[in-house]
């Protein structure tokens, strides 16, 4: 029996070296120039419910970079939602991301087909706020995090090359939300357990100079921890 648990422990031990090791490297570390940031910031929200991730970003600040660098699916999406001042923006799975609006609607096939990689497309979700996101969102985990204009701008590229747009034109709705004044987009990218929604949060902020690392990012937990750990969020 002494042998068995020394076995087991040696093993449990070289497993979590090996997480380490994979963690250390496939961490970003980011762009000291955009981030922190020192004069001039854009605040943007991280909101997580526990198992699902979206970025809550001000819409006034988002429309001035879809203009000025010529972004159409943003510019179309912040005219859509021009009557709020914020909107929080999710990535995921285009079939379960649509049939799951609350962890009591999780349909256990959807979810494995999704992680598997067998899905058919991914979508965005866009919900326009009314309020500041702290008073809506009260009772998700939120984490704020404040960008450089700079920064900023580099992240609304990322977010609006996200979009895929079709014949019509940029941004084509795909019909109401989950929740509140919503709609889906069509959305570039492949969902899988190796590409969650937490990892294109994590590209978006990789793109604005944030220190993130995907390997514990899988669930929003270790998304937050690591922003918490190395960026002081």
């Amino acid at each position: 029996m002494r042998r068995i648990l020394t076995t087991i422990g040696k093993g449990l031990a070289a497993l979590l070296f090996i997480c380490a090791v994979i963690i250390v490297a496939t961490a970003r570390p980011g762009d000291s120039r955009l981030f922190p940031a020192k004069a001039g910031v854009v605040e943007v929200i991280l909101v997580s419910n526990g198992y699902h991730a979206g970025l809550a970003v001000p819409l006034k600040a988002l429309m001035e970079q879809a203009s000025t660098q010529g972004l159409p699916s943003l510019l179309s999406v912040s005219m859509r939602f021009r009557h709020y001042g914020w909107i929080e923006v999710g990535w995921g799975d285009a079939e379960f991301y649509q049939s799951t609006p609350t962890p009591g609607d999780l349909q256990l096939g959807l979810a494995a087909k999704a992680l598997l990689g067998m899905g058919k497309g991914a979508v965005l979700h866009v919900v326009g706020l009314e309020n500041d996101p702290e008073q809506i969102f009260s009772g998700a985990e939120l984490v704020k995090i404040r960008l450089s204009p700079e920064g900023f701008g580099r992240l609304a590229a990322r977010m609006d090359a996200t979009f895929l747009n079709g014949p019509e034109g940029p941004s084509v709705e795909l019909g109401p939300g989950l929740y509140g004044p919503s709609l889906f987009y069509p959305a570039k990218g492949h969902f899988s357990l190796f590409n969650v929604c937490n990892h294109w949060i994590v590209d978006l902020l990789d793109a604005a100079g944030v220190p993130t690392a995907p390997a514990i990012s899988v669930l929003p937990h270790g998304l937050i921890a690591d922003l918490r750990l190395r960026s002081g969020l």
